[in-house]
C-alpha cells in the first residue's frame, strides 16, 4: 500500500513499505535490465540507448505505449548515495526532478518517490498523468523484488 502526500504545490510525492531491503530495491534501480522490466506505467515498455548510472551521466530511454507510441525521454543522474537515494533530472518535455529515497523500515524498505515540477502549474497539469503512473511503477517494481528476490541485490 501507498502513501500519497500533496503538500507541496511543486511536488507529487508518493511512499511504500517494500518486503526487501534496500539494497535490492536499489540493484533494481541501478541495474538497467532489471530497471527496464519495471520502469513505465502499466502496459508500457522502456528501451535503453544509454545507461551511464553515475552522478552526471545520463539516461537516454523511450518508453514504447500500448497503443504502439513512442515517447522518448532524456534524464541525468544527478546524486547517487548506493542504498539510500537516487536523483534523476528529467530533461526533456515536462522537466521534473525525481527523488527516490530508500530506508530500512518494518524489516523491509521504504522508498519514497518524490517529483518535484518547476511550477504548480505544471505539477497540477502532470498530477492526473503522474500520480497514478507513479503508483504502477511501484507496482511493477515490487512484482520484479518478489518474483525474483534471489537474484537482486547480490
Amino acid at each position: 500500500m501507498s502513501e500519497f502526500s500533496s503538500n507541496d504545490v511543486f511536488t507529487l510525492t508518493t511512499a511504500r513499505i517494500l518486503p526487501v531491503r534496500p539494497e535490492a530495491v536499489f540493484s533494481a534501480i541501478a541495474d538497467p535490465a532489471l530497471l527496464k522490466r519495471w520502469w513505465g506505467p502499466n502496459g508500457f515498455s522502456s528501451s535503453f540507448q544509454t545507461f551511464d548510472f553515475r552522478p552526471g551521466g545520463d539516461w537516454i530511454f523511450t518508453l514504447h505505449g500500448p497503443d504502439g507510441t513512442d515517447y522518448p525521454n532524456v534524464c541525468r543522474f544527478i546524486e547517487i548515495v548506493a542504498d539510500q537515494r537516487v536523483v534523476i533530472e528529467h530533461l526533456n518535455m515536462h522537466w521534473f526532478e525525481l527523488t527516490l529515497s530508500l530506508a530500512p523500515q518494518d524489516g523491509g524498505t521504504r522508498i519514497g518517490w518524490q517529483q518535484r515540477f518547476d511550477s504548480p502549474e505544471a505539477c497540477a497539469r502532470m498530477a492526473p498523468l503522474c500520480a497514478p503512473s507513479n503508483e504502477q511503477n511501484l507496482d511493477r517494481l515490487a512484482s520484479v523484488l518478489v518474483l525474483q528476490p534471489e537474484s537482486i541485490g547480490k
